[in-house]
């Protein structure tokens, strides 16, 4: 059975969709069978693999409504191992017409455990807010990934998202943690990111791997490219291969969040 990571945090431009990408493409060069699911409905996930949202015939919004089966949606990338449910611009009213819906939170959920088994990782690319769409993310992941720029707001912005966590683990899906926050765009020579990072550390596991600012990781997506295909040298690319390792190695829970954190 797959293991399912919701890649969230309500907070914009943090590289969550990079991160979603860039993981899900380093797994499966490691010929992991990967899939990556693009709630977010800009469609930069499935862009970001050579698949645009303007030529999405079906995908995750039809999922979710029940018009289409997940694995009926999947297109294949440039990776033979890695497939993607995209996100049409349709996606962009689902969450008025989600309302109506009993369950309408579990949908994602179901979904995916049709089809789960078919692969060893399912992402989930989450929207920057924390809305029915993430709501349905979290209900159907079995952890959370945290993307997270190491600046002023980022602490309070993650301390809603445990608040969020925590309801959903309560109501919905008690086996939900989070995994880890991985620290992105970071500048080492910055205290200020160095200070944020040693106060994550204090209440969250952080990831070893950290990803640097990257010229070619913000290149790569024009080229509709995974980093890992468009410049394997970069140290963008390197710490995604290096972050992909991280979570192919034996599991290991997160600590509790402090009350500090939460």
């Amino acid at each position: 059975m797959g293991r399912v990571y919701a890649v969230a945090n309500q907070k914009g431009g943090v590289g969550k969709t990079t991160t979603s990408v860039n993981t899900a493409a380093s797994l499966a060069i490691a010929d992991k069978k990967v899939l990556l699911i693009d709630t977010d409905p800009q469609g930069n996930a499935g862009s970001g693999l050579g698949v645009s949202s303007r030529e999405v015939t079906q995908g995750t919004y039809d999922v979710l409504l029940g018009r289409a089966r997940l694995e009926d949606v999947l297109v294949q990338t440039s990776i033979p191992t890695l497939k993607v449910c995209p996100a049409s611009t349709a996606l962009v009213g689902a969450e008025l017409e989600l309302i109506d819906i009993e369950g309408r939170e579990m949908l994602l959920r179901q979904a995916i455990e049709r089809a789960r088994k078919r692969f060893d990782y399912i992402f989930i690319d989450c929207p920057p807010s924390l809305g029915l769409l993430t709501l349905n993310a979290l209900c159907a992941a079995d952890a959370l990934l945290v993307p997270m720029q190491c600046e002023f707001y980022a602490l309070e912005g993650l301390a809603q998202l445990v608040s969020t966590v925590e309801r959903v683990k309560a109501a919905r899906n008690p086996g939900l943690h989070i995994e880890g926050v991985l620290l992105t765009m970071y500048d080492p020579r910055s205290n200020l990111a160095r200070q944020v990072g040693d106060e994550v550390r204090k209440h969250f596991r952080v990831f070893d791997s950290i990803v640097p600012r990257n010229v070619r990781l913000s290149e790569a997506p024009s080229f509709g490219k995974p980093v890992v295909l468009y410049d394997v040298a970069s140290k963008g690319c390197q710490a995604y291969l290096s972050f992909a390792k991280e979570l192919m190695a034996p599991r290991r829970r997160s600590a509790p969040t402090s009350p500090a954190a939460s």
